[in-house]
């Protein structure tokens, strides 16, 4: 074949983090930036600046030479680019009819409840009456949230009372996003898994890893996930090769989900690279960024085995480090592989990771930690 192009909605650090991985198979990544000064911007191979809102941005992203297919950094797609793809005879993966099941939760609940997979008890909230009797039957408490455009633990509050979703139900009754409410789940702790799958519908799956949240934002993940019972992380192998292939997704799907007791329950979707997966780049074969590439260029799928017993990706937020640079003088262990995003620095945003790979969970759990503190402030966890 000759050497395709990929483009790719979404210039952040998901669409950079493709481009190693694009020039080492000799695909030509060719991006949508919102600006010059996008994460993405500097590491792709071709540039085009614009959003996905505006028709003309993504008529150039997908003119001459044709990609070979469109892909997508993030789940905030307009129903007119697809419309745009259509036209244009280049092939959207994943496509509209899979991604709606992970730009809108009332979407997912409802297609996980006709898979018969576990989902928390839930409904969706139209009025107090609403909330009232959700939180009246579920121990007085529950978690309110927007059906669209919440990531990062934006668009979820944990509420006690009915008062506390007056003006989220205001906001959607005056044309804001749906709501739905879910049983707060009292879980120990949460794991993820990813998949890949390409069209011609062979499957790849990553081990289960371990998520740890911190003020809703993925600070540390392990892989694999430690202690996990067999039989519970081969269900959710299981799990993400039936919502892979019955929601027909293709390229990178991760499912987050929460462990009770023994058991699994559905957290989120993502129809993309995802940041429980980052760890993959430095601890498997094939990278989930590797894989997204080539299951939606339908190639044949990498092997996904752990180069290490454990590996542990740790987020860098920022900090009082403004210059990250300096950072790489600074962190003395050779094994801690640093990532910079090319992002500026702000308090709380996702500007880097470092992954450590070892053979004592432990330790290298602390050793990931302690290197990302030295990269987000010079200081030690």
């Amino acid at each position: 074949m000759n050497s395709p192009i990929v483009a790719v909605v979404g210039g952040g650090q998901l669409a950079r983090m493709m481009a190693p991985a694009a020039t080492a198979l000799g695909i030509t990544l060719r991006v949508l930036v919102e600006s010059e000064q996008a994460s993405a911007a500097g590491a792709a191979h071709e540039t085009v600046v614009g959003l996905p809102t505006d028709p003309d941005a993504v008529r150039r992203l997908l003119g001459a030479p044709r990609p070979d297919v469109v892909t997508w950094e993030h789940e905030h797609i307009p129903a007119e680019v697809f419309d745009q793809c259509a036209a244009a005879r280049v092939p959207a993966r994943p496509g509209a009819q899979a991604l709606r099941f992970a730009q809108d939760k009332i979407e997912m609940r409802a297609r996980m409840d006709e898979l018969r997979l576990p989902n928390p008890a839930w409904r969706v909230v139209e009025t107090d009456a609403d909330v009232a009797a959700f939180l009246d039957a579920h121990g007085g408490q529950g978690v309110l949230k927007t059906a669209r455009g919440g990531y990062d633990g934006k668009g979820v509050r944990v509420i006690r009372e009915v008062a506390d979703a007056h003006d989220w139900i205001a906001s959607a009754a005056a044309g804001g996003p749906r709501l739905l409410i879910e049983a707060k789940v009292g879980f120990r702790r949460e794991l993820a898994v990813q998949v890949a799958r390409r069209p011609s519908g062979d499957c790849a799956v990553w081990p289960v890893v371990e998520s740890i949240q911190r003020d809703g934002v993925c600070s540390e993940v392990t892989a694999p996930a430690p202690d996990l019972a067999p039989e519970l992380a081969e269900q959710a192998r299981a799990m993400a090769i039936t919502i892979a292939e019955s929601l027909d997704v293709t390229g990178v799907l991760a499912v987050e989900l929460f462990e009770v007791e023994g058991a699994l329950i559905i957290n989120e979707l993502a129809m993309r690279p995802h940041n429980s997966g980052h760890w993959s780049i430095d601890g498997a074969v094939t990278s989930q960024f590797e894989q997204h590439l080539r299951a939606v260029l339908d190639l044949p799928l990498g092997d996904t085995a752990a180069h290490s017993p454990w590996t542990v990706m740790a987020n860098v937020l920022g900090g009082e480090r403004q210059d990250l640079g300096d950072a790489l003088v600074e962190v003395g262990d050779p094994g801690a592989k640093v990532h910079l995003y090319g992002k500026g620095v702000r308090r709380g945003r996702k500007v880097g990771h470092v992954t450590v790979t070892g053979a004592d969970c432990d330790d290298t759990y602390r050793r990931a930690v302690e290197a990302a503190a030295i990269v987000r402030d010079g200081g030690a966890a």
